[in-house]
């Protein structure tokens, strides 16, 4: 246990100012946006809208982030990834104020269209601009504890959301959608922060020197356009599989714990909050299997893994062994993103490793876009506890066909 917190504070200590300067503001930026992944969808409830406007607001986000990925990408490679992401975060922040005051549903869904189109900005960036300022032998990790310090910050966002809202509510008197609303200004003022760090963002990349070969077991250095892009729908099409499975369940988990269970703020704040602490736990843990399986073999185990969890989710009228059920799930799942993430930038050339990145955000938000209606319409037709197990049920069926994919595609590359 010492050796592997020795390990990892090396390899944190050893990374640059850019990467570190990077993490800080995202840390900023999740938490803020920790607490409208919570929060909005229980201020949309607490209107009185409709359970069609949570759909609506979710397919919208999703779908402008889908629709401009692949230009902020190339925007990106234009302007900088500095300069992309300060605007990127700017402009986000302008949308999150005004959606924490807006209380009708046609400019709520229109500030949601725009939120998913800025931040794509800053999305699209976030992974090449980590690659470009690191070594490949390095990624692995780096990826690991980028993600894990980001899924910490979203903990103390949801959980921070939650509980301010309901300090401001049962504790202060304060209306039940007042509350709501000035939680989501201090999370808006909290993503504009993360600005700053932004600034200290300096020019230059790490050379690269080492070389990898891509899955057709030619020379990765060629860069042949054709082949990289063979790669990149090769990896497209397990996350359009994944992302239509996600936007099914994991948008309306805190509607799930508050329609199924008549679970408060603060408890659901609490449970999503500890979904993303273990989530970072597992994110951690996750070189460690890559090391003795694989990274193939290591993302493959965690997505399988994670289905009996979700299965319980789905059917249990318990709320501890749904908050169990949901816990698991979460980790391992969300585990492993970074080891995706370092596979994608392996295989690619760098000269499309931004094209790469923002196709796989793009055909993920394209089945958030696609799916978000089709849960909420299993809600309201069959009730909140069928209508949920569906759901959650496509969902697994859903992590089954892609991780077989995944696993018949890339498994057999020993390099991977």
């Amino acid at each position: 246990m010492i050796n592997w917190v020795s390990e990892w504070k090396m390899k944190i200590v050893g990374f640059n100012e850019n990467v570190q300067m990077f993490m800080l503001a995202n840390v900023l930026i999740q938490i803020g946006m920790g607490v409208f992944m919570v929060m909005y969808n229980l201020y949309i409830k607490e209107l009185g809208l409709p359970e069609t406007v949570n759909g609506k607001v979710i397919s919208f986000t999703s779908l402008a982030t889908a629709l401009v990925l692949i230009p902020a990408g190339f925007l990106s490679d234009r302007v900088g990834r500095k300069w992309s992401i300060a605007a990127g975060t700017l402009l986000t922040a302008g949308t999150l104020f005004y959606r924490s005051i807006v209380v009708i549903e046609e400019p709520m869904v229109i500030a949601a269209f725009f939120t998913g189109l800025f931040m794509a900005i800053v999305q699209v960036s976030g992974v090449p601009f980590l690659a470009e300022n690191s070594k490949p032998s390095e990624r692995m990790h780096l990826f690991s504890i980028h993600f894990s310090v980001v899924t910490i910050a979203s903990v103390i966002g949801s959980f921070g959301g939650g509980v301010l809202a309901d300090f401001l509510e049962y504790g202060l008197g304060m209306d039940a959608v007042v509350a709501i609303r000035w939680s989501l200004l201090v999370g808006a003022v909290l993503f504009t922060s993360g600005i700053v760090p932004l600034f200290r963002l300096k020019p230059g990349v790490v050379v690269e020197t080492e070389k990898v070969e891509d899955i057709m077991h030619e020379p990765l250095q060629e860069s042949g356009f054709k082949i990289n892009v063979r790669i990149i729908i090769l990896f497209a099409f397990a996350q359009l599989l994944i992302g239509i499975g996600s936007g099914l369940v994991i948008p309306y988990l805190n509607l799930y714990f508050a329609n199924r269970f008549d679970a408060s703020s603060a408890f659901i704040g609490l449970i999503l909050s500890l979904g993303s602490a273990m989530t970072a736990v597992a994110m951690l843990i996750g070189p460690i299997l890559v090391k003795k399986v694989g990274k193939v073999n290591a993302l493959v185990l965690f997505q399988l893994g994670s289905l009996p969890f979700l299965l319980l989710t789905a059917f249990t009228t318990s709320v501890w062994l749904a908050s169990a059920g949901f816990l698991m799930r979460q980790a391992l799942m969300n585990a492993g993103n970074p080891i995706q993430s370092a596979i994608a930038m392996e295989v690619v050339h760098d000269k499309y490793k931004g094209l790469a990145n923002s196709v796989n955000q793009m055909v993920f938000n394209i089945g958030w876009a696609a799916t978000g209606s089709i849960s909420a319409w299993l809600v309201t037709s069959y009730g909140s506890y069928w209508g949920y197990a569906y759901a959650f049920s496509i969902t697994g069926v859903l992590y089954i066909l892609s991780s077989s994919y995944f696993y018949i595609v890339f498994g057999r590359k020993k390099h991977l």
